[in-house]
C-alpha cells in the first residue's frame, strides 16, 4: 500500500502541474492541508518536504510553503551531474538526440582550452528534448588522452556512466562560467528557439580527481525553461 505521505504529495504536485495552483502562489498552511487529507501535521510535513526536494514549492519561514513556477526545471550549478542522472530525478519525460560525433581539426580553439599538444580531441553535439520541445544543445569535448572517442549509442545514453562504470574514471571537479549568448545558427537549427534572441550556456572544464582537465563542455539553454541553482553560505 502506499504511503500517505507519497498521496498526498502526488495529488498536490498534480494539481500544480495542471495549474489548479499557480506559480508564486502560498499552499494551505499544514494544519489546512491535515484537515483536507484527515491525516497528521507531521504526515503533511513529509508531503511537503518531498515537494520542496522535487521543486514545486519553497518553504518560507514563518510564512508557508510558496508555489514554484513548475514550467522551469531546477539545474544544479555545483554538482556535476550528468543530463540522464537529472532527468531521472526529476523524472522528465526527456530524448536525447546525437547529431554528430568527430575528432576536431588541431586549428579547433578547445585544444587550447583543453591544453592539449600531443593528443587529440574529440567532439560530440547532442540535443536533449524535453516534454516534446528541444531546449538543450550540449557541445562535449575530450581529451583522447583519457577518454576514445565513443560510439553513438553510448552518447545517446550516458557518457559518464560509461566513463565511471565501464572505464574507471572518477571525475573529480569542475570550474563552471555562467553567459548569456546571441543565439548561433546552429542553435535556431536544432533548438526550439520560438522568438527568443538569447540563449543561456554553462562553459565547463572538468577534471578527474587527480586533476587532469579531460573535458571542455558547453550546455546551451533556452532561457525559459530553467532556473540555475546554487547553496551559498555566508563566510565572515
Amino acid at each position: 500500500m502506499q504511503r500517505k505521505y507519497v498521496t498526498i504529495y502526488e495529488d498536490i504536485a498534480n494539481k500544480i502541474d495542471s495549474k489548479q495552483w499557480q506559480a508564486n502562489e502560498m499552499l494551505p498552511s499544514e494544519n489546512e492541508l491535515a484537515s483536507d487529507y484527515h491525516t497528521s501535521r507531521e504526515t503533511v510535513r513529509k508531503a511537503l518536504n518531498l515537494l520542496a526536494q522535487n521543486g514545486y514549492i519553497q518553504k518560507i519561514q514563518g510564512k508557508g510553503s510558496m508555489i514554484l513556477d513548475v514550467n522551469k526545471f531546477s539545474f544544479p550549478v555545483s554538482g556535476i551531474v550528468s543530463f540522464k542522472e537529472l532527468a531521472t530525478n526529476l523524472k522528465l519525460d526527456s530524448n536525447t538526440y546525437v547529431k554528430s560525433i568527430a575528432y576536431l581539426d588541431k586549428s579547433h580553439p578547445v585544444y587550447r582550452k583543453l591544453e592539449i599538444d600531443n593528443h587529440r580531441v574529440w567532439g560530440t553535439t547532442r540535443v536533449r528534448e524535453i516534454s516534446g520541445e528541444k531546449i538543450i544543445l550540449d557541445k562535449d569535448y575530450f581529451s583522447d588522452q583519457f577518454v576514445p572517442l565513443l560510439s553513438e549509442d553510448i552518447c545517446k545514453k550516458s557518457i559518464y556512466e560509461h566513463l565511471e562504470n565501464e572505464l574507471g574514471l572518477s571525475i573529480g571537479f569542475a570550474q563552471k562560467e555562467i553567459v548569456v549568448e546571441e543565439l548561433t545558427e546552429e542553435d535556431r537549427a536544432l533548438l526550439d528557439v520560438k522568438g527568443y534572441s538569447l540563449i543561456v550556456v554553462i562553459k565547463s572544464l572538468v577534471y578527474l580527481e587527480d586533476a587532469s582537465l579531460f573535458q571542455y563542455t558547453e550546455s546551451r539553454h533556452r532561457p525559459d525553461k530553467f532556473r540555475f541553482i546554487d547553496f551559498a553560505r555566508r563566510v565572515k
